[in-house]
Order: structure tokens, then C-alpha cells, then sequence
């Protein structure tokens, strides 16, 4: 919203012009008009507050621009921020939810395979807990949502009304100072003191949430170096969502000797008539690590979950009786109970990068990574633009009003002497008028 430089200068021209001519109408009158002058000079300040209005819109549009510039970009960074750190709570706690889910769909169909669960009251009690601390993000982070976006909205708001009912102000006491409206002048003079008032409050606001970002910025960079001592570890406990990845490493490191022992079994199958069984696909590396790593199995194994596939044509009704003619035959209460079981693993395997995520702070990591890259420097830019476009404005509000209260008090001053010196020239005049005759008619005589 800058202004062009012809329109600059044109108004400096103009000023130029208005300031330098009441010297050159002084220098080009008679001293015999001393009285003209007098009126003239005195006339001719109209001709230079109209200069000063100019100038002062000029840079009021600038000052204005900036700060509505300014807070309408601080608004949108902030508020871009805000859904980044939102999303990830929302994205943790879709995590435990689903890790919740499998953990209850693993419980339901053991129990369709006829399939004593050890410990169910154990699993129910941590399924209930994980569901409710799901429940506790989401509904923050909806609240936490809610109020800081409407306290943006109405900071951004307010700041848009103050700036507008600035601009009006002071062009009507812009206009009843030239036209002598005293009393409009003296009422938008109080409240023009009222507006600069809450300039300077909105500059206190602007620039706290400046330094409240520049320290989040840097909160965030120490959290990047450090996730697990910081500033921000009493509202983040990464430390204690570390805590529980042990319990992620047994459950990997289950995985990892049960698809071993798997495999082995069917090496053993493969040296009968059923050579064509595909190995299961480990998807976990060698101790100590167990990380998972399922983009490494060979093309030719096969899930966890798909076990069931391979061993549907080895099931048979009447395994247990006998009758069953292969020797690796199952019964299909056998076979139930290896479906339950392995697809309960298969639903817990896809969740595990999402949790392994979580209890490494990596969901946070990576939405602080971007707030911090994309956001952090715009927000101090244009906070600060903002409060010191507000520190601009204010001060301009304070000069202006008290050049026109000095406009006014001199006006009114001019006035007061144009009574009392006025009736001092007519006597003057009238004795003057009166030697005058004398002496006409001592001549005559």
C-alpha cells in the first residue's frame, strides 16, 4: 500500500509552495498596507494546514498499510502454525485410537476362536486408558483450537476497527480545524486522545505476541536439538512416552522369534510333498536393534497376515479324529485360532510405524520442524511490523492533535485581538481625519 513517488512529490511541492509564500506576498506589499499583510499572513495558515493534512495522509496511508499489512500475514502465519500443532495432536491421538482398536479386535476374535485370553483384565484396563487419553488430546486440542483462533480473529478485528476509525477522525478534525468548527474540533480532539490511548495498548498487544513468538521460535529450536530436556518437556513428556518403548521392543522382538519359528517349520514342510510353501516374511531385523523394516523382505514371502491363505488347503474338519490323509493336516478350530492370531498381529504391524512414531516424539518433531522452517521468521517479521507500525501511527496521532489544539488556541487568540485593536484604529483614524481639517481650514483663512 505504498504511495507513488509522483504523488510525493506533488505533495512536497505543494508544501513548498504554501510555506514560502507568505514571504513573498510579505515582500511584494506596500508597508502602507500594513493592515492587509496582517490579514493576509493570518489567512494564508489555512493554505498551510491544508499542506500539513497532505502530507500527514500521505504518511498516514503508509503507516496504516503497514500495520494492516502486517497483522493480516501475522494472522495467517499464526494461525497456519496453530492448525500445524493441531493436526498433530489430532494425529496422535487417531494413533492410539487405532492402536486401541486392534488391540480390541485381537481380544474379540481370540475369544471367537474359543481361545482363553491371559490377562484379559490387563488388556481391557490399558485399552481403556489409551481410549480415554485419545479422547483427552482431541477434545484439547478442539478447545485449544477454538480459543486461539478466536483470539486471533479478534485481535486481527479490532485492529482493522482502530485503523479505520482512526483514518475518520482525523480527516473530520482535519476538515473542522480548516473550517473553524471549534466545538466538532474540541469533541474529536478528546476522542482522537481516546483512539491514541488504544494505539498504544494494540502496540503492547503486537508486541507481546512478538517476544511470545520469538520465544516459542526458540523453544522450538531447543526442543529440535533436544526432545527430551527443554523448556517445553513439562507440556511435551517425551521422556515419558520413551519410557514405554520397551514394550514396543518386546513386541517386536515376539514378532521377530515367532516368524523365525515359523519359517523353520515350514523349511521342515518343504521337504515333503509340500515344497511350494512360501517362508513368511520377517519383518523386523536381527537383535538388538528389531527395527522394522518391511520394505527388506524377499519378493517371494508372504505377510503375517496372509498365513492364513497358505494354510487353508491343509485344514480338515476331522483333524483331530484322523481322517485327515496329509500329515501337516489342522483342525479348523486350529485354523480359527491361527486367523485370530494373525491378523490381530497383521493390524498391529501396520500401526507400528504410527506408534513408533509417537513414543519417539517423531509426529511432534516433524510438525515443530515445520513451524519453525516455514513460519517462525514471517511471525517475527510481521508482528514486529506491526507494533512498530502501531508506535508510528501513535505517534503521529499525538502530534497532530496537539498542532491543531496550538491551530485552535492561535485562531482563537487572533480573534481576541482583532476586538480589542480595532476600535484603537478607527479613533486613530478619526483623529487623524480631524487635524486634517484643522489645517484645511487654517489654510483657508
Amino acid at each position: 500500500m505504498g504511495i507513488p513517488k509522483s504523488i510525493n512529490s506533488l505533495v512536497s511541492i505543494i508544501v513548498i509552495i504554501v510555506m514560502i509564500l507568505p514571504e513573498i506576498a510579505a515582500q511584494s506589499i506596500s508597508p502602507s498596507d500594513s493592515v492587509a499583510v496582517t490579514d493576509f499572513h493570518r489567512n494564508i495558515w489555512i493554505f498551510n494546514w491544508v499542506g500539513l493534512a497532505l502530507v500527514w495522509n500521505s504518511i498516514w496511508r503508509v503507516a496504516s498499510g503497514l500495520v494492516l499489512a502486517g497483522s493480516a500475514r501475522f494472522h495467517s502465519e499464526a494461525k497456519n502454525s496453530v492448525e500445524i500443532i493441531i493436526k498433530t495432536a489430532n494425529d496422535a491421538s487417531e494413533t492410539i485410537h487405532n492402536t486401541t482398536g486392534a488391540l480390541k479386535g485381537m481380544e474379540n476374535k481370540l475369544i471367537e476362536a474359543n481361545v482363553n485370553v491371559d490377562n484379559s483384565g490387563n488388556l481391557n484396563s490399558t485399552t481403556q486408558k489409551l481410549d480415554d487419553a485419545s479422547a483427552t488430546i482431541e477434545e484439547q486440542a478442539r478447545k485449544n483450537r477454538v480459543l486461539i483462533n478466536n483470539g486471533l480473529k479478534v485481535v486481527f478485528v479490532v485492529t482493522i476497527v482502530i485503523i479505520s476509525l482512526n483514518l475518520v477522525t482525523v480527516l473530520a478534525m482535519s476538515v473542522s480545524g480548516i473550517l473553524r468548527l471549534w466545538r466538532a474540533l474540541y469533541l474529536l480532539v478528546v476522542f482522537c486522545w481516546l483512539m491514541t490511548v488504544i494505539c498504544w495498548i494494540f502496540f503492547g498487544v503486537y508486541f507481546f505476541l512478538y517476544k511470545f513468538s520469538s520465544d516459542a521460535c526458540i523453544a522450538v529450536g531447543n526442543f529440535q536439538q533436544n526432545p527430551y530436556n527443554n523448556s517445553l518437556s513439562s507440556i511435551l513428556p517425551c521422556n515419558e512416552l520413551l519410557s514405554a518403548k520397551p514394550i514396543l521392543s518386546d513386541f517386536s522382538a515376539g514378532i521377530y522369534n515367532l516368524v523365525n519359528q515359523v519359517n523353520a517349520n515350514i523349511s521342515a514342510m518343504q521337504g515333503t510333498s509340500y515344497s511350494n510353501l512360501a517362508h513368511v516374511c520377517n519383518p523386523f531385523s536381527g537383535p538388538p536393534e528389531f527395527s522394522y523394516q518391511p520394505e527388506n523382505c524377499p519378493y517371494n514371502t508372504i505377510r503375517i497376515g496372509d498365513i492364513p491363505k497358505v494354510l487353508k488347503p491343509l485344514t480338515c474338519s476331522n483333524a483331530n479324529e484322523g481322517n485327515c490323509g496329509n500329515v501337516y493336516s489342522i483342525s479348523s478350530n486350529e485354523y480359527l485360532r491361527v486367523e485370530a492370531y494373525t491378523s490381530s498381529i497383521q493390524n498391529l504391524l501396520n500401526l507400528y510405524p504410527s506408534m513408533e512414531d509417537l513414543l519417539e516424539c517423531q509426529l511432534v518433531k516433524d510438525a515443530f520442524s515445520q513451524v519453525l522452517i516455514k513460519h517462525c521468521n514471517p511471525l517475527n517479521k510481521f508482528s514486529k511490523m506491526v507494533w512498530a507500525g502501531m508506535v508510528f501511527l501513535s505517534v503521529i496521532m499525538v502530534l497532530l492533535v496537539l498542532l491543531w489544539i496550538i491551530k485552535a488556541h492561535h485562531e482563537q487568540h487572533n480573534l481576541l485581538w482583532d476586538g480589542s485593536v480595532e476600535p484603537h484604529f478607527g479613533a486613530q483614524n478619526s483623529l487623524e481625519l480631524g487635524s486634517a481639517k484643522e489645517i484645511n481650514i487654517t489654510t483657508t483663512h
